[in-house]
Order: C-alpha cells, then sequence, then structure tokens
C-alpha cells in the first residue's frame, strides 16, 4: 500500500482539483468517471459511491458534483477490494490501515526532509571548521605544560671543540 494518498489528502490545485490543471497526466490527475472507475477496479458504481461516503476512496468532484477518478483512487479501490475480500478485514478496519498508511507516508516526509537538513548543517559544520584551521597563524607553536605531566627534561648544549 506504499505511495497511497490517504482519502482527499492529494495535492490540490487552487481550482480545488487534483494535480496541475492543463498538462501532462498523472497518477493523481482526476479523469475517470464513476462507470470506467467501476468497470476498471471491478466494483459496482454503487459500491464505489457507499466507499466515497465511508470516507475510503474519495474522488475529486466536477464543478456539477459528478466523481472524477484517479489512477492512484483506481488502485486504492482495488486495494480495498482485497482487503475485505481477500484479508477479511471489515470497512472500518481498512479505513484505519488506509489513515495508517497515510501517516507512516508523511512521517517517511519529515524523516527524509529531517536527515537532509541534519546533512546540510553537518555540511556547513565542516565548512566553518575548515575555515577556522585556515585561519590559525602558522608561526606559533603549540604550549604544552609540562608541570602536569610529571616528566623533567633537562637541556644542556652541546660544547664544541
Amino acid at each position: 500500500m506504499d505511495g497511497w494518498n490517504a482519502p482527499g489528502t492529494g495535492p490540490r490545485s487552487p481550482g480545488g482539483g487534483r494535480g496541475p490543471g492543463p498538462g501532462p497526466l498523472t497518477d493523481d490527475t482526476p479523469v475517470y468517471v464513476i462507470s470506467v472507475a467501476a468497470q476498471l477496479s471491478g466494483l459496482h458504481p454503487q459500491t464505489l459511491r457507499q466507499y466515497d461516503r465511508l470516507g475510503l476512496v474519495c474522488p475529486d468532484r466536477t464543478a456539477g458534483r459528478g466523481r472524477r477518478y484517479s489512477a492512484r483512487d483506481i488502485q486504492l479501490l482495488r486495494e480495498v477490494q482485497r482487503l475485505s475480500q481477500d484479508e477479511g478485514i471489515n470497512l472500518a478496519g481498512i479505513k484505519r490501515i488506509i489513515e495508517l498508511e497515510h501517516q507512516v507516508a508523511v512521517l517517511r516526509s519529515q524523516v527524509a526532509e529531517m536527515q537532509q537538513a541534519l546533512e546540510g548543517a553537518a555540511l556547513a559544520m565542516r565548512q566553518r571548521e575548515a575555515q577556522v584551521h585556515a585561519s590559525y597563524r602558522r608561526d606559533l607553536v603549540p604550549y604544552q605544560d609540562v608541570t602536569h605531566q610529571g616528566a623533567v627534561v633537562v637541556w644542556r648544549p652541546e660544547r664544541r671543540g
């Protein structure tokens, strides 16, 4: 069920429809009337209306209130049918599964965004650290306090001669 949009959560344009107006068709572009969607999903149109009322699969609406289904909606209808018929899950359970899948997708997206932000911050920190190291004066020698180390070093110049 990966890649699904929960009912009514697909990207929407200002006009109310999902995706771009005229342009390339995507999986979220609402193009199928209910009779075609029913045929493609193998379900009766009345079943599609019931799923819409229950909030399982919520297609876009035209100005005249007609339903328009996208390829992603058809995929979701098939999965609802599979879960119901093959797995014996009731519609309330299926709705919860869809909601949880949507939550997982949102959380995965947030994790990816956070990982990108973290990688960007780490890169900025490494760059700043490199700038600081590049600014060190090279004519200075680090000082070590030998009193804390407990060692005594005696230096005697060599005698020439």
